[in-house]
């Protein structure tokens, strides 16, 4: 096997995995739990060393959402999608719109316990293209009704997890003048990188694209080579690329105070969170730091309020960021086992509130 990372334990309610017979591309739909509702997660086109990679990172992903979706109140199960990229295909536009048919076609199978919706890789015309084979889609462009993508709605949820984290560390939740290191320029991070320096924040930003380097130079933040951004001194270190980014050796060597990010999973392993809070690094967890996208697109698809009420209830994923802070502290464990522990009473009925 030449897969990088092992697969997680398969404790997911149903995993389909194809070949899709347009694309002849790997497509895999992992639905985790539908406990508290239909699941909800978006669908990641990426490319991939080896399919099990693909297909770990369709059950870790999903699992992910179980909590995330947990902790953030919502009635919804935790599920993804991933069509895998072997290295070095390039697919033109007929190549793509048939894998996302054929993804249209297995998310059609789960009958309506899992829906998809936009995620790294994909857009809102990708999951157009989804609509026209499962209903069973959400974040369609607003051009044509839909709620649109999602990125706005997460960058104010990490905005404001951002800020409960600086008033953790430093007493305050003013961003001016603090040292922030966004690592990945994407749409949630570049949107966040905005709005912070925009705030006065002293920027450190990377990107595995070297052209995101021009956004840098409209901030007037500093670039530094991708894999060298953990080294800068920073109040908060912000990862907001792809998963994993947080190994042993650099959580050892990260110069920061705080970790809080949109990345899903940026710890390699669970284990990094007892890790960072051996360094005496706060770190706010993932999937309850990035959820402002999925509580969006949820209460949009179900109507449950208008588009500013979704919003407010978005920006209280900061309180929640306080909670599991003060959770983690009263019981003696890190910020990721109190937000598992919130997570698990939704998902075990013996605490019915929402946390967002």
């Amino acid at each position: 096997m030449t897969h990088t990372l092992p697969l997680p334990d398969l404790t997911h309610e149903r995993v389909e995995v194809v070949t899709g017979r347009r694309s002849g591309l790997f497509v895999a739909v992992a639905l985790h739990s539908s406990v508290l509702g239909s699941a909800l997660g978006g669908a990641r086109l990426w490319t991939y060393p080896h399919w099990s990679d693909a297909l770990g990172d369709a059950l870790r992903l999903s699992a992910a959402m179980t909590l995330k979706n947990a902790a953030a109140g919502l009635d919804a199960g935790g599920g993804k999608s991933v069509i895998g990229l072997t290295e070095g295909t390039v697919l033109d536009e007929e190549r793509r719109r048939a894998a996302f048919l054929d993804l249209g076609d297995v998310v059609e199978s789960f009958g309506g316990l899992y829906r998809t919706a936009e995620d790294v890789g994909s857009t809102t015309e990708d999951m157009l293209v989804v609509s026209e084979r499962t209903d069973h889609v959400v974040g369609l462009p607003e051009a044509g009704g839909g709620s649109g993508e999602p990125a706005g709605p997460t960058s104010l949820g990490v905005h404001a997890s951002l800020l409960a984290t600086l008033e953790r560390v430093t007493g305050t939740a003013s961003v001016e003048g603090r040292r922030i290191t966004v690592s990945g320029l994407g749409q949630v991070g570049s949107r966040l990188a905005v709005r912070l320096a925009a705030e006065g924040a002293v920027l450190t930003v990377t990107d595995v694209n070297p052209g995101k380097r021009d956004l840098a130079a409209e901030l007037g933040a500093t670039w530094v080579p991708a894999g060298e951004e953990h080294l800068v001194p920073a109040d908060v270190f912000v990862p907001a690329g792809i998963g994993g980014l947080l190994t042993d050796d650099v959580i050892d060597a990260l110069d920061a105070r705080a970790v809080c990010g949109p990345a899903n999973n940026p710890l390699a392993s669970r284990a990094g969170a007892d890790r960072l809070a051996g360094r005496g690094i706060l770190y706010a967890p993932d999937f309850v730091v990035n959820a402002g996208g999925v509580i969006y697109l949820d209460l949009e698809a179900k109507k449950l309020g208008s588009r500013a009420e979704i919003m407010q209830r978005v920006a209280g994923i900061g309180d929640t960021i306080r909670r599991v802070f003060d959770e983690a502290e009263r019981r003696g464990v890190t910020p990721l086992a109190a937000a598992e522990g919130l997570a698990a009473e939704r998902l075990t009925g013996r605490a019915v509130p929402a946390l967002v």
